[in-house]
């Protein structure tokens, strides 16, 4: 039995056919890539909602709880009546 040679031509086909497979396999490789951090992202941004709904359902949950209110009047810039409020360091020249 005796092998043919093969034609330049098939050469030619075959390493088209092989660059073809390696573009292609990158191009892969850096989409998946992207897509991973994509995903990493959004895991990300689900764990801050969920920090954040977990937060109100604490304050809901607790809202006739006076420390609570008071907390969250302060996070809104509300102080006490009594209460005195000192600007210091940079801050000094935005109070209003």
């Amino acid at each position: 039995m005796r092998l043919r040679r093969t034609g330049i031509l098939t050469k030619i086909v075959l390493a088209v056919l092989l660059v073809y497979a390696l573009v292609t396999k990158i191009g892969q490789t850096d989409l998946e890539r992207q897509k991973q951090s994509e995903l990493e992202d959004l895991r990300n941004y689900e764990a801050r909602l969920a920090a954040n709904v977990d937060g109100m359902q604490y304050a809901i949950d607790h809202s006739t709880d006076e420390e609570v209110l008071r907390d969250i009047a302060r996070g809104q810039g509300f102080t006490d009546p009594d209460e005195e409020i000192y600007v210091t360091g940079g801050d000094a020249g935005q109070a209003e």
